[in-house]
């Protein structure tokens, strides 16, 4: 049996039957991880849904800032981006077992043998993991939740920045769905910055990514995605960037957890 973790999809569903035919991957004997985003800027957002719903317990996704705004899109309390690809779903036949499906998903998982953690952006400075876990248990309780509309709708919005035990239930929400879809860098007091959104080489000097800012924890190994401008390089040991930018004209990329082989395909842009 091998795992294989698999960065942000958005669409890429022939990137990643291409992949999955290279290492033979097999549902009945692997498993397959995904670090989220499996929907939005890609030709097949509702071929990428399907296949992985599809793949039952050979499948484990978390969430990504992506596949909120769909959920949200598709409960009629936010509109499209010009950009997304998601017109299929919102029409397809299947569109209300596809997005239940959806919204059952973690936004942080944990690999019950080999130990590692994944979320789509990453874990905030402020946080040991078993913290982490707690948030994330209790915002995906309230996406759950009978009303999980109202949470959808509340989820939007950049403060607060920082967390604090005494939040309210609302900024928590909000606080614990940020840091785990929509974070890249933070301040040195691990306050999160949602304006840069490229890579390191040319960040604010006042700017840190989380990553760099998680050495008074020991921690299992993270996974990650999101964060596409960082080209799947990351130089921290026992942190694994994913994502290397499928949908913008990179590469989709996989990483074999057996052996620490990653195997890319190239992918074009996809107009």
């Amino acid at each position: 049996m091998a795992t294989y973790i698999v960065g942000d999809l958005q669409g890429c569903l022939s990137e990643l039957n291409r992949l999955l035919a290279e290492v033979g991957f097999t549902p009945s004997r692997d498993q397959l991880w995904l670090t989220g985003d499996l929907v939005a800027r890609g030709p097949d957002s509702l071929g990428c849904l399907r296949r992985i719903m599809a793949l039952g317990d050979a499948a484990t996704t978390v969430l990504g800032n992506h596949d909120l705004h769909l959920l949200a899109v598709a409960s009629g309390l936010r509109t499209p981006k010009k950009a997304d690809k998601i017109h299929d779903i919102l029409h397809a036949a299947d569109q209300a077992d596809l997005l239940y499906w959806l919204r059952q998903q973690p936004l942080l998982a944990e690999h019950p043998e080999h130990g590692f953690v994944m979320t789509h952006a990453g874990i905030p400075p402020q946080w040991t993991v078993e913290q982490a876990r707690e948030a994330a248990r209790e915002a995906e309780a309230e996406l759950h939740s009978a009303h999980y509309l109202d949470r959808l709708r509340d989820m939007y919005g950049n403060e607060p920045t920082a967390w604090r035990d005494d939040l309210n239930n609302l900024d928590r929400l909000r606080f614990t769905i940020n840091a785990f879809t929509r974070m890249r860098l933070c301040h040195a007091d691990g306050r999160l910055d949602f304006d840069y959104k490229e890579g390191l080489k040319n960040a604010p000097a006042d700017l840190q990514p989380w990553f760099d800012l998680r050495g008074d924890h020991q921690d299992p190994p993270l996974v990650f995605g999101h964060w596409a401008a960082l080209e799947g390089h990351c130089d921290r040991p026992g942190i694994h960037a994913l994502d290397t930018g499928c949908v913008w004209g990179g590469s989709l990329t996989l990483l074999c957890w057996d052996t620490h082989e990653r195997i890319s395909t190239p992918c074009p842009v996809h107009a």
